[in-house]
């Protein structure tokens, strides 16, 4: 794994309820017992921004790629992509675990393209954990004449997400066409602050 994440951690955070995973019989047996797929099962991944897919009803299997898009609009994808189980939601990409390298994939539907977003799936939990952390504990002063220094404190706080992850796994925040370069970019502008976190307080009253 390139980040040590555990579930321990983000119950600590997040609270059990706050925790998405997958069981183990929902992976494709290609799958099942790789690294990545044990820590959907056991560790999670928090809700919100990241959305998991849900197994189908009628056999409690994730579905394939192919399932979900029409493979052979991807030009860029990888051979034998359409085999590969879709993990998760996030902004407009179906995510896809690749089991022999155990990379993540975003398949975009609407620009028909496909790319590496994770090199491994302790990376998706990292980065989705530590921008939804942010979401829910980033604090606005509240006051009209620091509006300018907290939007720059929050900016800052989401570019050091995104170095410090760039350092271990550069994928997630490779261009600015990744998702994850989508989303970082909402969160620095005050975007996506939901509920009773104090950000969407201050935000929005």
């Amino acid at each position: 794994m390139l980040f040590d994440v555990t579930r321990s951690e983000l119950v600590d955070i997040f609270g059990e309820d706050r925790l998405a995973s997958l069981p183990a019989d929902a992976f494709p047996p290609t799958a099942a017992d790789t690294e990545g797929a044990r820590l959907l099962q056991t560790v999670g991944v928090p809700t919100g921004t990241l959305l998991l897919r849900q197994p189908d009803e009628d056999d409690g299997r994730l579905p394939l790629v192919q399932n979900v898009v029409r493979i052979e609009d991807f030009e860029d994808a990888a051979e034998g992509a359409g085999d590969w189980p879709v993990i998760g939601w996030l902004l407009n990409a179906h995510l896809a675990l690749d089991p022999g390298s155990g990379a993540v994939h975003a398949f975009d539907e609407d620009e028909e393209t496909a790319q590496e977003l994770h090199a491994d799936v302790s990376s998706l939990v990292q980065v989705t954990a530590r921008l939804q952390r942010l979401l829910e504990e980033f604090t606005f002063s509240g006051g009209e004449d620091e509006e300018e220094a907290d939007f720059e404190r929050l900016e800052g706080e989401v570019e050091r997400i995104r170095e410090e992850t760039s350092d271990i796994d550069p994928l997630p925040f490779q261009d600015d066409e990744t998702v994850w370069s989508t989303v970082s970019e909402e969160i620095a502008a005050g975007q996506r602050f939901q509920g009773d976190s104090p950000g969407a307080r201050s935000l929005y009253g």
